[in-house]
């Protein structure tokens, strides 16, 4: 058996509980409570066996007391031969703290047009497409609320995408797919797959397998946005040539919902809009796009540097083919979102076209209120002089034979009389 010496000597505490120990074999920790101690000198003496061991040995006033502590070994930390711990040792450490490495399920096509699924670690996602942590965030369907404005990100050796539902990682030969079962990605891969299809085209595609990608999410996205828009557009004409004439319920909650439609396809075609035209300014993004999968680097004023003199060139020529697809998709957002503004213009007016409408019968409404109120006036001034002579009273008018006419005559006249006046009155202050 093995024995090292502790080379300093410590001191043990003793107090009158049971001192407490540490499971940790090194340091220890003794823990007492707050009570008078007494200090002795200790020795360690650690034995490499089975199990490691310490003996602790305490004297005082000719006593001795020796307990031995027993930490197994699969507890203690293994270490390699350049001293860090070794891998098995980190995974049962983020085991026993319950940290679960993310695992993504995506689909795979390849530029020769193989598609296969698979899933992927995050942390063998980020060795492979050389991207940070911070870079996967943009992409994880997981942080779908968070990551709802679109987004087109370019580094080293991949892009991402982020466009709605369709969030893919394309790298140099091939793209990654989150969210395939989706609305973006199904439509994203049907425009994709007869692209890198070498059986569709005489001698290949015509354009870098990563342009590709990018012009088929792209155009998934913005037909998505175009048929939208074909779908809310005659509903929208059909309601504007029915109102303001029929106002009914069904009517107004159709409009209220195409209005509602029109925002959010407004508001969506604009960010992307605003992502296009944000990279079309920035020629960093563009050229870095060019020289992905290829040996050349940018340099000070965003010259590119390349190996061989024909990658240049070629680079040069794909930057000019870029800015040229991206102008040609940002006119078709232009022109989707424009369509879509006036669409929503439109129905804004007729709202206010029907808010005017429903003010003009509210007033005539309470024109008409106003009438019955000044009749039910003068009514009732009539109704009050009737009253007065119902009474049980002599007046000695019901003597006479012809005080009845003259009463109801009186205030028949005395009624209509009252009535005129009050109407011219309120015709002169513009009140009727």
């Amino acid at each position: 058996m093995a024995s090292v010496s502790h080379p300093s000597a410590l001191n043990l505490l003793k107090c009158s509980p049971t001192p407490l120990f540490s499971p940790d074999p090194a340091p220890f920790i003794f823990f007492f409570p707050e009570r008078s101690c007494q200090i002795f000198p200790v020795s360690l003496r650690k034995t490499t066996h089975n199990h490691s061991s310490v003996s602790v040995t305490a004297k005082a006033k000719g006593e001795t007391k020796e307990e031995l502590i027993d930490q197994p070994t699969e507890d203690s930390v293994r270490l390699s031969n350049s001293g860090s711990p070794t891998n098995s040792s980190r995974l049962n450490d983020s085991n026993s703290l319950g940290i679960k490495e993310p695992v993504f399920e995506v689909i795979e096509v390849r530029s020769d047009g193989i598609m296969s699924r698979k899933k992927i670690h995050r942390r063998q996602l980020l060795k492979s497409s050389g991207l940070r942590l911070r870079d996967i965030r943009s992409v994880d369907p997981s942080l779908w609320l968070t990551n709802s404005a679109p987004s087109l990100l370019v580094r080293d050796q991949a892009i991402l995408l982020n466009l709605g539902s369709l969030h893919a990682i394309v790298m140099h030969e091939r793209v990654l797919i989150f969210d395939y079962h989706r609305r973006g990605g199904k439509d994203f891969l049907e425009l994709l797959m007869p692209r890198i299809n070498p059986k569709n085209y005489n001698g290949g595609s015509c354009m870098p397998f990563e342009l590709e990608v990018v012009e088929a999410a792209l155009l998934s996205r913005i037909q998505r946005y175009e048929q939208r828009l074909m779908e809310v557009e005659p509903r929208v004409v059909a309601l504007l040539e029915v109102l303001p004439n029929r106002l009914t319920a069904d009517i107004l909650e159709q409009l209220r919902i195409s209005k509602q439609t029109l925002v959010e396809l407004g508001s969506r075609v604009g960010a992307l809009r605003q992502m296009l035209l944000d990279l079309l300014e920035d020629t960093d993004e563009i050229r870095h796009i060019c020289i992905i999968g290829r040996n050349c680097t940018l340099v000070k004023g965003n010259d590119v540097e390349c190996a061989v003199p024909l990658e240049k060139q070629i680079a040069e020529e794909e930057e000019e083919e870029i800015e040229m697809l991206l102008e040609n998709y940002l006119q078709r957002c232009e022109s989707c979102h424009g369509q879509a503004e006036r669409l929503l213009d439109s129905a804004k007016e007729m709202e206010d076209s029907i808010a005017v409408n429903l003010s003009s019968r509210r007033l005539e409404v309470s024109r008409v209120e106003l009438l019955l109120q000044v009749g039910t006036f003068c009514v009732a001034v009539g109704a009050l002089v009737a009253g007065i002579f119902g009474m049980n009273l002599k007046s000695y008018l019901e003597q006479q034979a012809y005080a009845f006419w003259l009463t109801t005559g009186g205030i028949v006249a005395g009624g209509v009389i009252a009535f005129f006046i009050l109407y011219f009155y309120l015709r002169n202050r513009r009140i009727l």
